[in-house]
This record gives structure tokens, sequence and C-alpha cells, in this order.
């Protein structure tokens, strides 16, 4: 599937219309479901491929946030045949009381991945812990930066973000 194509059916499967109250409290005639594209198995084969080539070289794993990062990280995995740690958004107050499972963290070079970016806020958080933990963030990769200051947060934390699409460019697909 080309770029723009891609771009058509993540926003075709994923962009709803209504009255929908966002996590802000305020209200939008549109809305963004980002689990949609997340949940179609060839919609997610297709973004992992495509964002693929934008993993950092030199990465021992992918780090998948939770929630939805998690199923990019695993389709990433299945592509590129690098292991992936499912990152908790704070490790568990129970059992092995970890913050990432699947995996060892510390000493790694991890690439963390996440679907959306907004402010990065969570991004920056879990960076973080993970980096508390002994890991080597290599960069941050997600399928869409909603344009609402996140790479700019994520650089002032040295991290650097490589988006598949903008929000933008999502929007932009619908009129070719």
């Amino acid at each position: 599937m080309e770029r723009h194509d891609l771009a058509r059916a993540i926003f075709d499967a994923a962009h709803l219309t209504g009255e929908f109250v966002l996590r802000s409290g305020a209200t939008s005639n549109e809305y963004f479901d980002k689990y949609l594209f997340e949940a179609d198995p060839v919609l997610l084969r297709e973004i992992a491929e495509h964002l693929a080539p934008s993993i950092p070289e030199g990465t021992e794993v992918l780090a998948g946030l939770e929630l939805g990062g998690v199923p990019i990280a695993v389709a990433l995995s299945q592509v590129t045949g690098l292991p992936t740690l499912f990152v908790r958004k704070e490790a568990k107050s129970y059992g092995t009381a970890k913050l990432a499972e699947g995996g060892t963290i510390g000493g790694r070079r991890i690439t963390v991945v996440e679907d959306v970016v907004t402010s990065g806020g969570q991004v920056i958080l879990s960076c973080a812990d993970l980096r508390e933990r002994g890991a080597d963030i290599l960069g941050v990769l997600c399928v869409i930066d909603r344009q609402a200051g996140g790479p700019e947060k994520l650089a002032e934390h040295d991290l650097a973000l490589s988006p598949l699409f903008t929000m933008d460019e999502l929007k932009a697909s619908q009129q070719a």
C-alpha cells in the first residue's frame, strides 16, 4: 500500500463525526478513535511495515506503551524480528512489581512506541521511568502526531519523535 493510501485508510477507519466530549471536557463534532485502526489486522500490518524503516539503528528492543502503543509495537516486532516490552503507566504494586513485561530494561537500547502523541506527557513520564531503570532510549515512534506540541516537549527531554503521519497529513489525504 502506498503511503497516501495508508493515510486515507487510517483516516477512513478512525475518523468519527457526531458529538463527543473530549478528555479536556470540551465538546467536539469529530473524534479520532485510534483503536479502530489498531484493531484492523490489515491496517496494523501496513502501519508496521511503513513505520519499520524509522526504527533507529542499534535498537535492541521495542517498548510499547500501555495501551495503544502495545499493538503497534507487537506488529513492528512481527515485521522486524525485534523483541517487545510492554510498558505500564506505572509499575504494578503486586507480584513482580515490574514496570515492563517481556524482558529486561537495564542496559538495553530501546525505541519507544506509541500510537498517537498529543502533548507527549505520558511518553515523557514513561521514558523517564525506563531511563531510571537503565534504558538507553534511542527514539520514539508513533503513528500519528496530533500537532499539539508533543515533538517540542519530547525534545526538551532529549527524545526525538518520528511520527508516521501528522494529523494534517491524514486530513489532507481526504482531499486527493
